[in-house]
Parts: structure tokens; C-alpha cells; sequence
């Protein structure tokens, strides 16, 4: 990361590239116990939050991310009422599960709590539901939690981590997502945010495919779509099905969905789940 001026850049040097936006103000700096947090004000994206020198979200494109975390995943299981939340510190992804009126309870365990409470101070639109009874906000370790919970707990689990290194490292390896697998219900669905299918197809895609195969989930498809504050400006999340597909989905369900969306409908949906010609063989299964 680098402040130079009036810009927040953040550079990816293994790849040559770098995301700039021009700022406005620094609203907000701390050092939690895992990381350190910052918020801009920028010209012309809105608030920026940045972790670890990396663009967490803008609100401007956050809801690209928010919606095809949650959406393809709840509208492909055929009734979900119990979810987890891994991570989703910011709470754009609770908001959005918290939309579907099926949905009877969520539970959402990130690591670090200044996360949230500093996305309730500056960011108020992506927790203005995390008052709903349905809810649930625990603050821990999340593997742990899920090494901990009973089998069959849950009908969706949504694991909204940041890049698989430091805390966020074991939600991507087999013994994580073995557990994941264990305390689904049958017919369960796992998203988990699986980075930039151009920059990272052969790093974490392929792999995060074969270790979810290993944990025993034998349907598997990744969803792409824009996100141009993240690096490439595209990115994915990867359905894996316990004891179901994850290709079919409940389209006149999701064509009457009774809350607005800005992104996701159900024609974005099935085409989300269309694989580009160099990513057969990767993450199309």
C-alpha cells in the first residue's frame, strides 16, 4: 500500500498491477489485535475501507460483491432457514441474507469486532439490520466455531473471508472445509469467496476445488462476476453442494424475489455460472 498525495493505491507487485482512487480525507486509522483497519473518504467512490493495505469495500461497488455472496447460493438451496457467516465483518453480507424472508436464523462469527464497529460508524447502510432478531454477531475465531457446532446445524454456509492468508488462511484448506461439510444439512450449500479468476485461477481456484471435492462435497461451480475495486476487477465465489447440485437454482423464485436488488437477477445468475474458455479445467466442473 502506498498514500502518495491525495491517493490510496494499492499494488499487487507478483502481478504487476496497481488500483488507485483519489482520496478526499483518511476519516479513520487503527491497529486492531489481527490488522490494521482504515477508512477514506474518496472523490468519487464514497467511503473506502481498507485492511492491510487492501481495498476491502467502497460503496460504490460494494454491492457487486454483497449480492453474488449471498443471492445464487440462497436461491439455489430449496428452503433456507438456518445460515453461518463466516467473517463478514462489514455486515454487507448479513444485510443481504437478512432480506430473505424464508430465513429464520443467522449466526455470523468474524474474528475481529473493530471490523463491525467501525463499518457501524462509517459505513451505516451495510449494518442497518444487524439489529434483527434473526441475528446473531459472535465474535471469534470461525474455524473454531465451526469445529465446535454440531452436525447438521445449518442449511447455507457463506464464507465472506478476506485473501487466504494470516486468520483467513485455514477457511480454504480440507480440514476447514471438511467441518463445513459436517455441520450442513443434507442438501446444504457452502459460497465461499474464491478471488480473481484471472489472477488466481491455478493459486486458489483449482485447489480450493480439490479440497473441497476432498471434504466430500461432490458439486461444485463458481460464480464470476465484476468487482472493480478489487484486483483485475473480477472475482468469483465458488456453490458446493452437500448431497445436491449447485446448478440449478429456483429461478421463478428469484425472478419474484420481494426485495430490490442493484445487481443480481436471475438472468445474472445463470450466466454467472457460464466458464470462460481458459477456466474449463479449473472451476468448471
Amino acid at each position: 500500500m502506498a498514500l502518495d498525495e491525495n491517493w490510496f493505491t494499492e499494488t499487487v507487485p507478483d502481478e504487476g498491477l496497481a488500483f488507485s482512487l483519489r482520496t478526499l480525507e483518511r476519516l479513520h486509522v487503527e491497529q486492531s489485535p489481527y490488522q490494521r483497519i482504515e477508512v477514506f473518504e474518496t472523490a468519487q467512490w464514497g467511503r473506502l475501507m481498507v485492511i492491510d493495505g487492501c481495498v476491502m469495500l467502497t460503496e460504490r461497488d460494494n454491492f457487486l460483491y454483497h449480492e453474488m455472496m449471498v443471492h445464487p447460493a440462497l436461491f439455489t438451496h430449496v428452503g433456507p432457514q438456518a445460515v453461518l457467516i463466516i467473517g463478514g465483518g462489514d455486515c454487507g453480507t448479513l444485510r443481504e441474507v437478512l432480506r430473505h424472508p424464508n430465513v429464520a436464523r443467522v449466526v455470523q462469527v468474524e474474528i475481529d469486532e473493530r471490523v463491525t464497529r467501525i463499518a457501524e460508524r462509517f459505513f451505516p447502510e451495510l449494518t442497518a439490520m444487524n439489529g434483527d432478531p434473526r441475528c446473531d454477531l459472535r465474535f471469534e475465531d470461525g474455524a473454531e466455531f465451526v469445529r465446535r457446532t454440531a452436525a447438521a446445524c445449518f442449511d447455507v454456509i457463506i464464507i465472506d473471508s478476506t485473501d487466504p492468508i494470516g486468520p483467513a488462511q485455514d477457511l480454504f484448506g480440507c480440514d476447514f472445509l471438511r467441518q463445513a461439510h459436517r455441520i450442513l444439512r443434507p442438501g446444504g450449500i457452502l459460497a465461499q469467496q474464491s478471488e480473481s479468476p484471472l489472477l488466481h485461477g491455478e493459486s486458489i481456484l483449482k485447489p480450493l476445488h480439490s479440497s473441497l471435492a476432498e471434504a466430500g462435497f461432490a458439486h461444485r461451480a463458481t460464480l464470476s462476476f465484476p468487482v472493480p475495486s478489487y484486483p483485475s476487477g473480477w472475482w468469483s465465489c465458488t456453490l458446493a453442494g452437500k448431497e445436491c447440485g449447485v446448478r440449478d437454482f429456483r429461478r421463478t423464485e428469484a425472478t419474484a424475489r420481494p426485495f430490490a436488488t442493484r445487481y443480481y437477477n436471475a438472468d445474472v445468475h445463470r450466466g454467472s455460472l457460464a466458464a470462460p474458455e481458459f477456466c474449463r479445467g479449473v472451476f468448471d466442473e
